[in-house]
């Protein structure tokens, strides 16, 4: 048999790592290691966002020093489709105007290259120029008036239509360009499937599908989104096997296509979050986008892209953001398991002419080189489950002045400040061993939910499951049909009894009943108050709160009681053998979120941790607001503690670090595990522990911004 000389060292080398193992387990260790796709091995990734005048003023091997210095995998490398950025032959592959006769794009590949670095062909199929619009109309979005969508910043531009022949003709004539042309590993789209809702289109194409925004619409754009995804696939691996195609998928709960769907299929889950977006974001966003993106792809290739650039409103695309902020992104990829992905914009000056982005994000990624095994996130070790209602979040239309995100926002706000260890599951993922593992669920209004659905939960109940559901949760179908009753009626005892209630002055009060652990720290008071919305439900025996109906806030002189006690309860609250059920009937968790309450935040709490039962399988105590992962991984145990104790938690970004002091954490090492080491990784110290019957507890000294202790086990 003839074989190369390479291929002769690489038998030689696998033959005698085999020898020198001297076991099959080791052998059969390293052949289930070489089966791991090449992606799910990356640890970190970078991007250098390329404009239009990069041919002119980057210097690639500055570039790909740079990238190869932070220790990144694999790097994107535009290829665009609104730009090329390399002699393209495609028509209407505009050439940027300052790339002359270079082949830019190739620099770069094989500067990337001859440092080890995987290669992502990054390519936008969402705009095109007047050009194409003129030679191809029937590419391009149309507007009610049938004329042709500009672009909001560049009116050059025009929007692409993604039911439409540029999808399947123009971007596969360059991704087969660049497959036929460079060493790519993979072939990604930025801009696509849409991120933020769902493209509204009036072109001839669309006008033959149902009205965009109903689940009509969102079927046939998730049937074309699939048959989009498969396409560009194939054509990455028409270069090689281990080739694959990914797009944008980061939208966090609002995302628009299907992500159990996406998640099933995609081989990389690339969570575009870079940063706040809003004058009103909390500080938490990428945490929760990793919460997403676990609840529907668990154990594949995930990453959530960090910029280093300014974001917010308005935003500066060239100018660093503050470093505080943009490490706190980074911390929250981390803990909950993503990839992290750093990202600037542009190569002016060589590497920017602000460079301040560039010296803190190298300094990060070493750090986490040195750390690999301890952020290999294998399983969560979470025993609450908070139910993500994506079809709830697109198509329920909640009371007036109510926001959609204000919903999960709230329950957040309550889990983050009660120190509960949860997880986000997709309200796809209802079956018996997707639960399993949960003590109880959560549905912070998941208004939407299918028969079938209702009875996984009811299913999970009875086999001893605990369930917390609040205002109209179970009310409509998946179709967005609303129910005569609760689809959950049966397992809470609930039965509506009117429609929605609002508030005019005052909203309702609760009075208390009679005592419950629900109602722990409420001493001197016989009311709280109640939620700005409520779903009237019909009278339970034995209620721990009822609702004492709204009245005037202004003036003051009538500011009080018409009626000082109903039986329409406040909270239903139900015991089945093992399982605990709270229901309640008002949108108590945005209220909590828009109002600050802090009865409101007690409440939820106390419930949660009432039907979450006693003895979770890690606490952490101490001061401050604190956001906890915990997971297994390669090395044993990773507890990661995010301070978000700062002024600018909220809103605007971070300035400062305000460090925590003594945090003391608990943690239940599961049978036939020995903890033998602990340690920090931000301080790169170890700690002391005591181990008592399997429960190891220690102190952690202080949390400045970010602490990840790693449990080493045997």
């Amino acid at each position: 048999m003839n074989i190369s000389r390479r291929q002769f060292v690489i038998q030689s080398t696998a033959l005698g790592t085999t020898f020198l193992a001297g076991t099959g387990k080791a052998a059969s260790l390293l052949a289930a290691e070489a089966e791991v796709p090449w992606q799910r091995k990356i640890r970190r990734l970078g991007q250098t966002n390329m404009t239009e005048h990069d041919p002119a003023v980057l210097n690639v091997a500055q570039w790909a020093d740079y990238w190869s210095s932070l220790k990144v995998d694999a790097i994107m490398i535009s290829v665009t489709g609104i730009l090329a950025f390399y002699q393209t032959k495609v028509p209407f592959h505009r050439k940027g105007r300052f790339l002359g006769s270079r082949d830019f794009f190739g620099e770069c590949c094989a500067a990337a290259k001859e440092r080890g670095l995987r290669i992502i062909a990054r390519m936008s199929p969402d705009l095109n120029w007047e050009d194409a619009v003129q030679a191809h109309p029937e590419w391009f979005q149309r507007d009610s008036q049938g004329q042709a969508v500009p672009h909001t910043e560049d009116r050059r531009l025009f929007r692409t239509c993604m039911f439409s022949s540029y999808m399947t003709d123009y971007m596969p004539a360059i991704m087969r360009e660049i497959n036929a042309l460079y060493e790519v590993d993979g072939l990604f789209t930025n801009a696509w499937p849409p991120l933020g809702s769902m493209p509204v289109c009036y072109c001839d194409q669309c006008r033959q599908l149902p009205k965009p925004g109903g689940l009509a619409y969102w079927e046939k754009f998730n049937e074309r989104t699939v048959y989009l995804w498969k396409l560009y696939d194939s054509i990455a691996k028409e270069k090689k096997a281990s080739n694959f195609y990914f797009g944008n998928l980061g939208g966090g709960i609002g995302s628009t296509a299907d992500l159990v769907q996406l998640g099933e299929l995609c081989q990389w889950f690339q969570c575009d979050n870079q940063g706040r977006g809003g004058d009103d974001t909390p500080i938490w966003g990428a945490a929760l986008q990793g919460r997403v993106c676990r609840a529907v792809q668990k154990g594949k290739m995930a990453t959530n892209v960090s910029a280093g650039w300014s974001t917010g409103v308005p935003r500066w695309r060239n100018v660093a953001k503050g470093q505080a902020e943009q490490e706190m992104w980074l911390n929250e990829t981390l803990a909950s398991g993503l990839v992290p992905y750093h990202h600037i914009i542009g190569g002016e000056n060589g590497m920017g002419e602000d460079r301040r982005w560039l010296e803190p994000a190298r300094k990060y990624f070493n750090w986490t080189a040195r750390h690999d095994r301890h952020f290999s996130a294998r399983r969560s070790i979470a025993p609450i489950g908070v139910v993500m209602g994506q079809r709830t979040h697109l198509f329920y239309r909640p009371p007036s002045h109510a926001l959609m995100h204000e919903y999960m926002d709230g329950m957040y706000y309550a889990l983050l400040e009660g120190r509960f260890l949860f997880d986000f599951v997709h309200e796809e993922k209802l079956g018996a061993e997707d639960l399993s593992k949960y003590s109880a669920l959560l549905l912070p209004n998941t208004a939407l939910l299918s028969d079938q659905q209702c009875q996984q939960l009811r299913a999970y109940v009875e086999a001893g499951g605990s369930l917390l559901a609040t205002f109209e949760s179970s009310l409509y179908t998946e179709r967005n049909e609303r129910r005569s009753d609760f689809g959950l009626a049966d397992v809470f005892g609930i039965r509506r009894a009117g429609d929605i209630v609002g508030t005019t002055g005052n909203a309702y009060l609760a009075r208390i009943e009679r005592p419950h652990p629900i109602l722990a720290g409420f001493a001197g008071t016989h009311w709280l108050p109640g939620a700005e919305h409520r779903l009237p439900v019909a009278p339970i025996s034995d209620p721990v709160l009822t609702v004492v109906p709204g009245f005037v806030a202004y003036p003051p002189e009538l500011s009080y009681p018409l009626q000082a006690r109903t039986a329409e309860p406040a909270v239903v609250i139900r015991q089945k053998g093992a399982s605990r059920l709270v229901y309640f009937p008002g949108d108590v968790e945005r209220t909590m979120w828009k109002s600050g309450h802090t009865d409101l935040a007690r409440l939820l709490q106390n419930s949660i941790r009432w039907v979450a039962g006693e003895n979770p399988p890690v606490t952490v105590q101490g001061e401050g607001v604190i956001e906890t992962f915990a997971w297994e991984t390669d090395a044993g145990y990773a507890v990661h503690l995010l301070n978000y104790t700062n002024p600018a938690m909220h809103r605007g970004w971070i300035r400062d670090v305000h460090p925590l002091g003594a945090q003391n954490v608990r943690f239940a090492v599961p049978p036939g595990r020995k903890v033998v080491r602990v340690e920090l990784l931000r301080a790169e110290t170890p700690i002391p522990f005591t181990d008592s019957g399997g429960v190891v507890e220690f102190v952690i000294p202080k949390v400045a911004d970010y602490e990840v202790a790693a449990l080493s086990v045997t």
